[in-house]
C-alpha cells in the first residue's frame, strides 16, 4: 500500500509532462484575420503617402507593408511590438499616435491646457459683462425731477427762435 502512495503522484507528474508536450507540438500556427492586421495597420501611416493609413493605402509598398504585419502577427507578435519594429524602420512618422517622449509631449498637452484657458477667459468674460449691469442699477444716480421753472424756461427759449 505504501507504494502505490509514492507511485501515484510520480505518475500523475509524468503523465501532465507528457499532455503538455503534446499539446504544445500539435497547436497549429494562428493565421491573422483580415480584421487583425487592418486594426494594427490603421495605427500606422504608410511611409511613402502623405498621410495615408497603411490600412487604406492602395500602394504595393503599402501591400506589402501589410502582408509583413500579418506575417508577424502569425509569429505572436503584439500590435504595440508591430508598431515599434515600423517606427524603428521608418521613424517615428508612421506612427498614427505619437510617441510620448522629447517635444511630442506638447501634443497631448497644449491642447487641453488651451481649452482650459479658453474656459477660463469666457468664464471672466461672462462675470465682467454681468457685473457692470449690477452695479450700475446700484450706482446711478437718480434722475432729478424737471420743475416748472425749467419748464417755464425752455418754453421761452424755444419761442425766440
Amino acid at each position: 500500500m505504501k507504494r502505490w502512495l509514492w507511485i501515484l503522484p510520480i505518475l500523475l507528474i509524468a503523465l501532465t509532462f507528457g499532455v503538455v508536450t503534446a499539446q504544445a507540438q500539435s497547436g497549429t500556427p494562428h493565421t491573422p484575420t483580415d480584421d487583425e492586421v487592418n486594426a494594427v495597420a490603421g495605427q500606422l501611416y504608410c511611409p511613402v503617402c502623405e498621410n495615408i493609413p497603411l490600412d487604406v493605402c492602395g500602394t504595393q509598398a503599402c501591400a506589402q507593408w501589410r502582408d509583413l504585419v500579418r506575417e508577424k502577427l502569425s509569429q505572436g507578435y503584439t500590435a504595440d511590438e508591430i508598431k515599434a519594429y515600423f517606427a524603428e524602420q521608418y521613424g517615428d512618422r508612421v506612427l498614427a499616435e505619437p510617441p510620448r517622449r522629447g517635444l511630442n509631449w506638447l501634443v497631448y498637452i497644449l491642447p487641453p491646457a488651451f481649452i482650459l484657458a479658453g474656459l477660463f477667459i469666457l468664464f471672466q468674460a461672462f462675470r465682467t459683462w454681468r457685473i457692470p449691469e449690477a452695479e450700475q442699477a446700484q450706482a446711478s444716480p437718480p434722475v432729478p425731477e424737471v420743475g416748472d421753472e425749467y419748464l417755464r424756461r425752455l418754453e421761452e427759449e424755444l419761442k425766440k427762435r
